[in-house]
This record gives C-alpha cells, structure tokens and sequence, in this order.
C-alpha cells in the first residue's frame, strides 16, 4: 500500500509542474516579443516522460518477472493459475502445464496461466 502511495503522490506532483509550466508558457513576458515558445515542447516532454515511468516501465518490468517465471517451473511446483487455482505441476510441455489438484484430479492449463509459484 505504501507503494502506491507514493506513486500517486509522484503523479500527482508530476502534474502541478506541468501544469505550472503550461501555464507559465500561456502569458508573454513583459517587453517579449514573437518567438518561438519551447515552454509546450517541454511540457509534452514531461507528460511522455511521466506516462513512460507511471505505465510503461512497471508493465515491462512484470512482463519480464512472469517470463521469467514460467522459465522456471518445474515438476513438483506448487503454483496458483490465473483463474485462481491452487495445484502441484505434475509434467510440463512447451506450451501447457499438467497440474494436480487437491482433490487429486489433473488439469490441463496453458503455461502463461500460472502466475504464481508458492513457496514451500
């Protein structure tokens, strides 16, 4: 939870100042004459590079943890699947995994559904 707190602080903070640089662009300064404003650049810069580390990067970050996870299982993994179900991995194929159940029944599921292991 603390995570996310300051995450939303981080936006949120991230905002005011490229709001306060828009609008700080807006006015012409006293005696300015036409030019070209690289205040609007800026801000477009800021809000991508905001977008880039609040949305991207996380997600990119994730991506790389469950490749790296679905690397890893082996025979005898004790692994939750994305519809939430708790099993051990009994064999494992290229592209789908064969889990026991508590109740002792099989299940065929693909290998990109796991998305936890459990530890012991």
């Amino acid at each position: 939870m603390n995570k996310n707190k300051i995450l939303n602080l981080a936006i949120v903070m991230g905002l005011l100042i490229t709001l306060l640089v828009f609008i700080g662009g807006c006015y012409p300064a006293e005696g300015a004459e036409g030019g070209f404003d690289w205040t609007i650049i800026i801000f477009l810069l800021l809000i991508f590079g905001m977008f880039y580390f609040v949305m991207i990067r996380p997600q990119r970050k994730r991506q790389k943890e469950h490749q790296q996870l679905i690397e890893e299982l082996k025979r005898g993994d004790r692994v939750v699947t994305a519809g939430g179900i708790y099993g051990v991995i009994e064999t494992i194929s290229e592209d789908n995994v064969v889990i026991k159940v508590e109740s002792g029944a099989t299940m065929r599921v693909a290998k990109n559904s796991v998305s936890l292991k459990q530890e012991r």
